[in-house]
């Protein structure tokens, strides 16, 4: 029998055609000279304007384009510092879905690392006192800093104060608000809240309604914040957070928010883009259902079924990403973590896929909390596999590349953004939702992830 050589031929450049398409290619070169300008630059953000159907629309930057923004020596202490606060971010976390955090009473502050990697920036009061906010999906009670300070941390913006503003309104211990909180105090009839996060980090002070003003799209009365007079721990920099969680308490619960989307810029750029409230997603957005935690209504759990690498799926039961009937293990979307962790049994078999699609790259150990690092210093540009996020019906949502490589020097170490994690819990982290639009449809149950809506 006879071999079709044109037969042959064209098999073998499907073959190569298919396997180019689950490799994407990493701009090395352009990665290092963004790790080199950041250190030595002046800090000033690129705006952005939000799209004019938003109904009420906040600018969103990233910590390194605050004003207050601390220049570090080296692209590597810069590295040291972030996840140094990924891992308070993470141990606070971890201890608010513990049911007996909320009893724990810290004496003194915790770590004194600066806190969050992006902020809003929102006005307070009337007149409106312009500040810049930790953006936290996995928190509900939104607060800052206010006069007077029995302690407060450094913050970019004057501290908040209550008496300058005509919308200022404490509120009593039998408000709907008050009895809203996981924890209140009642003093002489007024409301005290108070926030215990579990790295010791804390805030605690009057429970109070304010006017909010969302930029130039408008603003909201009466909505629910905490006036912190006693604060410390893991939010220098920032004025206080707002609660973008999923608890009564939130301010998309408050403002009564059928949505709200974001989009995370590069966190080594200066630019913005936009935190929107009642937003519609982008026509080519890749839906997955929302999840209920009957334990935990604060964090935004999503139904992710699968991960693959490189075009082929990681085989991994599906049910060790399922939530359990006791609200535990399940996956987590949080703005506040910046890498994504997996639990440890599946980041294993994740790690060794995308190990195995890379032996190639020039191999350089590991790196603080990451174990697959590679040195690509001689490189302009490097091919990498595809890791994409499945959601079952075949809707999988692919990250470029990105954010799954990144640099911790501005000599050519980079590392895979993922790490292990102990427990049953996987949480998808902003390092991997950077510049796509994440959008949370509060109405119809959903989350969806948009690339390049920023």
């Amino acid at each position: 029998m006879g071999v079709c050589v044109t037969c042959l031929i064209l098999l073998s450049l499907i073959s190569i055609t298919s396997s180019h398409k689950h490799f994407e290619i990493l701009d090395v070169a352009a990665s290092l000279e963004q790790a080199r300008q950041i250190i030595s630059r002046t800090t000033t953000t690129t705006t952005h304007q939000p799209p004019p159907d938003h109904s009420l629309s906040l600018t969103l930057i990233s910590r390194s384009s605050l004003p207050s923004s601390t220049t570090a020596a080296n692209y590597t202490s810069l590295t040291l510092s972030r996840l140094a606060r990924d891992q308070a971010h993470l141990r606070s976390l971890l201890s608010r879905l513990s049911t007996h955090s909320h009893l724990q009473s810290p004496l003194t502050s915790g770590l004194n690392q600066d806190s969050g990697e992006y902020f809003a920036r929102i006005g307070v009061g009337r007149p409106a006192a312009h500040l810049y906010m930790v953006i936290d999906t996995g928190s509900d009670v939104s607060w800052l800093q206010c006069k007077p300070c029995v302690h407060c941390y450094p913050q970019s913006d004057p501290i908040f104060d209550p008496s300058a503003s005509s919308t200022y309104k404490p509120l009593t211990c039998l408000s709907p608000q008050c009895a809203a909180l996981r924890s209140s105090i009642c003093l002489v009839g007024t409301c005290l809240y108070q926030v215990l996060y579990g790295d010791a980090s804390h805030t605690i002070g009057n429970f109070a309604t304010e006017t909010i003003s969302f930029g130039s799209s408008g603003s909201v009365d009466n909505v629910a914040i905490g006036c912190g007079h006693d604060n410390g721990g893991l939010f220098s920099g920032a004025a206080g957070l707002l609660g973008l969680g999923g608890g009564a308490s939130s301010l998309p619960a408050q403002i009564k928010a059928t949505s709200f989307s974001y989009c995370l810029v590069d966190r080594d750029s200066n630019s913005s883009s936009t935190l929107d409230f009642n937003s519609i997603p982008p026509a080519d957005s890749v839906a997955a259902p929302l999840v209920d935690n009957p334990s935990n209504d604060a964090y935004r759990y999503v139904a992710m079924t699968g991960i693959s690498v490189g075009g082929e799926a990681v085989k991994f039961a599906a049910s060790l990403l399922e939530m359990g009937s006791d609200g535990s293990g399940g996956v987590i979307v949080d703005s506040g973590t910046t890498v994504t962790r997996l639990r440890r049994d599946v980041y294993g078999l994740v790690r060794d896929a995308f190990r195995n699609k890379t032996s190639a790259l020039p191999w350089a150990g590991d790196y603080a909390l990451f174990d697959t690092c590679y040195d690509l210093s001689s490189l302009s540009k490097a091919r990498i596999p595809t890791v994409a996020f499945e959601f079952g019906g075949g809707k999988r949502v692919v990250l470029p590349p990105k954010n799954c490589m990144v640099a911790v020097d501005s000599d050519g170490k980079f590392c895979l953004a993922f790490a292990g994690m102990s427990g049953e819990l996987s949480i998808i982290g902003n390092v991997q939702q950077q510049g796509m639009r994440v959008t949370y449809d509060l109405a119809n149950k959903y989350i969806a992830f948009s690339p390049n809506k920023c």
